[in-house]
């Protein structure tokens, strides 16, 4: 008999940390429920990579977006099949972030890049009686607008309108606030409220 079950996935691998590295934001437990939203095509993809962190290679968006293009696919093949996760930790130090399909890159003109693959997403630890895990959420593309990814030399931000942005950071990655948007439908990512402090930053290829 034909077996159609899909086969598990190979577990994750995440890789770019330095060994000094000690304010790490991705956990696999949390990659995995990302993984879980990607498209089929990137859920085989068991590597993820590194290309920023705020720990190691300093606050600035102008490196994180030169990372970020560095470390493209386009890079290489001037195609890129790659998605970008974009992870945050807040002075509260819950993890919120989101997932966009193409690399963080500024532009001049006003105008949003991105495809309903992106979406939101925050998670926070919690304590039960049977131990610490991951509370994760997530806030998937509704189609209501496409103001998707807007990057410029000052900010970066996904998901907006009405002059709000889902998720948005200042060019020193230390201030960010987070809106309710109809790009996706999203709560306020952190608890502290629209206005957050940003203690990390990192940026992922999967």
């Amino acid at each position: 008999m034909l077996n159609l079950d899909t086969p598990p996935l190979t577990p994750l691998e995440l890789t770019g940390y330095s060994s000094s590295t000690r304010n790490r934001l991705l956990t696999p437990e949390l990659g995995e429920e990302i993984r879980n939203l990607l498209p089929a095509r990137l859920q085989i993809e068991s590597k993820w990579k590194l290309l920023y962190s705020l720990e190691q290679h300093g606050a600035s968006l102008k490196t994180l977006y030169n990372n970020t293009k560095n470390g493209s696919t386009s890079s290489n093949t001037g195609y890129d099949k790659s998605g970008y996760l974009l992870v945050i930790k807040d002075d509260l130090h819950d993890v919120f972030g989101g997932y966009v399909n193409e690399y963080f890159h500024p532009t001049d003109s006003k105008r949003y890049s991105g495809n309903g693959e992106c979406f939101l997403w925050k998670s926070r630890k919690v304590k039960d009686d049977e131990g610490t895990h991951i509370q994760f959420q997530a806030f998937p593309y509704t189609g209501e607008n496409d103001y998707l990814i807007y990057g410029t030399s000052e900010f970066l931000s996904i998901g907006g309108g009405e002059g709000r942005y889902g998720l948005w950071i200042d060019q020193n990655l230390l201030k960010g606030n987070s809106h309710h948007t109809k790009t996706f439908g999203n709560e306020q990512l952190s608890r502290k409220g629209e206005k957050f402090e940003v203690l990390g930053v990192e940026v992922w290829r999967v």
